[in-house]
């Protein structure tokens, strides 16, 4: 059994590019299937945050019909409510990070310099990492002491900028996060919009979007089956 840590925003708006706050989260679906098929394998999962302040759920992510999510969510509502802070997590204690995605990466763990500490250390040990949707904005906060990018060259999927133009932000965004990614040495490498788009680069797994939310969560399983 592997010990998880998901990394989850805390944020609960992002300021679009005309000044408004539009609200985000975590993408429900993304948390909520990477969390089900982590446990469901039998590994141990903890959350943390920035600060360790309770997640928000992107109230986008819970239109139509989203009952079995929010039912799930209910069911761990006692570790959403109590998250670990990101500060108090040191290097080499858990066997994976993972980060689910919402606009909400985008605003606080793109730029938490604990979540950095912690992708770092993953990488240089070869822990498993797995990133979903927008989760990848959390990579950016992977600098090391020399200013390089910890990702520069690894092989990962990510919401993509098509994506969010037909149906994510658009010019609203004030980033693109594949965009920034590429700028900085990552080696993106897109499916279709909307398609089921998984990537694996040794121990490092990203899907693209939430329909990848599945399929991501099961390349991780099959990854961490394999340590």
């Amino acid at each position: 059994m592997a010990h998880v840590l998901m990394a989850v925003t805390g944020a609960d708006a992002i300021v679009l590019t005309d000044g408004t706050a539009h609200p985000t989260g975590f993408w429900a679906e993304e948390l909520v299937e990477l969390h089900r098929g982590l446990v469901a394998a039998g590994h141990d999962v903890d959350i943390a945050t920035p600060g360790g302040v309770r997640p928000t759920v992107d109230p986008g992510s819970l239109s139509g019909d989203t009952a079995a999510l929010t039912d799930y969510l209910a069911s761990i509502e006692e570790l959403l409510a109590h998250p670990r802070a990101l500060a108090d997590v040191t290097d080499g204690e858990y066997d994976a990070i993972a980060l689910p995605g919402g606009h909400g990466p985008m605003v606080d763990l793109a730029v938490d310099a604990d979540l950095g500490r912690l992708l770092v250390d993953a990488l240089d040990r070869d822990a498993v990492v797995g990133v979903l949707c927008h989760g990848p904005a959390g990579l950016l906060s992977a600098v090391r002491p020399d200013g390089s990018f910890a990702f520069a060259g690894r092989r990962l999927a990510v919401f993509t900028d098509e994506e969010e133009r037909q149906g994510g932000l658009g010019d609203g965004s004030p980033y693109l996060v594949e965009a920034r990614l590429r700028e900085l040495g990552a080696v993106v490498e897109p499916g279709e919009p909307w398609s089921v788009t998984v990537v694996s680069d040794g121990s490092f797994v990203s899907g693209q979007n939430p329909q990848s939310s599945v399929a991501t969560a099961e390349r991780l399983v099959e990854v961490l089956a394999g340590r």
